[in-house]
């Protein structure tokens, strides 16, 4: 899958849906100011972790992070035309997948499930990504990308990156 072209779209059928196990990894906030948003988590004694960079703040939540983007570029990345005023509400909860593949599985498990299907599983620049909403509207990315890190039980390793 990973072949494929940035914005190349994956589908799976009922019959290969796949459940995500019960587990998030991420907790993605999208935010006015990165570097505002860095600088109060930082106050509250929070450890940034190194990993992250200008536009992307990670701070480790003990195999969990808590993550940091702009409000523009979540809702960029989620399909939204715009971060205001459109039903978005800036916060994303993400699973992170053990393979591309599982990744247009897994939407198709959510939609089987009653979700709504906010954005396929589509090739980006850093793996395979798509959307998802649970019946209040709650947003949830299934995300593979190669450089998350995870020990043996598949818990986030925040402060480690494959290079």
């Amino acid at each position: 899958m990973l072949e494929q072209p940035v914005g190349h779209v994956f589908e799976a059928s009922l019959g290969d849906a796949l459940p995500p196990r019960q587990r998030l990894h991420l907790i993605l906030l999208g935010v006015d100011s990165v570097a505002r948003s860095t600088a109060f988590y930082e106050a509250l004694g929070w450890a940034r972790s190194r990993t992250g960079n200008e536009g992307f703040t990670k701070f480790d939540l003990g195999g969990h992070a808590l993550c940091l983007i702009s409000r523009e570029a979540l809702a960029q990345d989620a399909g939204f035309d715009g971060p205001r005023g459109t039903g978005f509400c800036g916060v994303a909860l993400i699973y992170l997948a053990k393979s591309p593949d599982e990744v247009p599985r897994i939407l198709a498990k959510a939609v089987e499930a009653g979700g709504r299907l906010v954005k396929p599983a589509t090739r980006t620049q850093w793996g395979v990504a798509g959307y998802f909403a649970d019946p209040d509207g709650h947003l949830f990315e299934v995300d593979y990308e190669d450089a998350w890190v995870f020990d043996d039980g598949h818990r986030l390793i925040v402060d480690k990156v494959n290079g």
